[in-house]
């Protein structure tokens, strides 16, 4: 049996979310939703993701993705990476460079290495008004220390996933200030079930003319 994943299908969804994300966070989306359920017409003044500083901690296919969308935004891009290969800086340079960024993309497999990858010591090490996007999984962060630091107003965040998850009824996350959360739905857009469809539809003609598969993990 040969075994192939699905990458590629969710890249362009979770990568387009991250980018919103980055958005509402760095432009007080959080703030406006609730002015509007409020009717409260309230002026405000943020920073936004145009001239900012981007670290995105993952250099797969999804963060590259999010590299290539976040160029138009006229932003400084630094992707990280473990090994530091294809244009990506070494993990083990992130704390030095931590404090210069004003928006950090998470983008990265949940693993014993990058559970509570983002800890207390490092959100304390973020600059004042900086963004945490995380689009990789809930644990990567530490909730207890994010939950301290947005409390305070020092930064804000955009959440695709969180620890838990689901997020349950009356979590302070909910209700923290500077905060944008999604449920879970970084790559499930209406874009999924074509490029779905279209990876099937190749590897099955692949198959049937012989030729190799994409995507491939185990070898049958």
């Amino acid at each position: 049996v040969t075994l192939c994943t699905a990458a590629g299908v969710p890249d362009a969804s979770t990568a387009a979310l991250a980018v919103g994300l980055a958005i509402a966070a760095r432009r007080g989306f959080a703030q406006f939703a609730k002015d509007q359920s409020a009717g409260k017409w309230s002026h405000t003044t943020y920073a936004s993701l145009t001239d900012s500083k981007v670290a995105i901690v993952g250099h797969g296919n999804i963060g590259k993705t999010i590299a290539g969308m976040l160029a138009g935004f006229e932003v400084e891009i630094t992707s990280f990476s473990k090994s530091g290969s294809d244009g990506a800086v070494k993990m083990d340079k992130f704390d030095a460079l931590l404090p210069t960024f004003d928006v950090i993309i998470l983008i990265v497999p949940l693993n014993s290495e990058t559970r509570h990858l983002i800890n207390a010591n490092r959100l304390a090490a973020m600059k004042d008004g900086a963004a945490l996007i995380n689009v990789a999984r809930g644990a990567v962060v530490d909730t207890d220390a994010l939950l301290n630091e947005l409390q305070a107003g020092r930064i804000s965040a955009g959440l695709d996933v969180t620890d838990p998850e689901p997020l349950p009824a009356g979590h302070p996350l909910w209700s923290a200030p500077n905060t944008f959360i999604t449920p879970h739905v970084g790559g499930d857009s209406r874009a999924f079930e074509p490029r779905g469809r279209a990876l099937v539809e190749e590897q099955l003609a692949r198959f049937a003319a012989g030729q190799p598969l994409v995507n491939v993990v185990v070898q049958g």
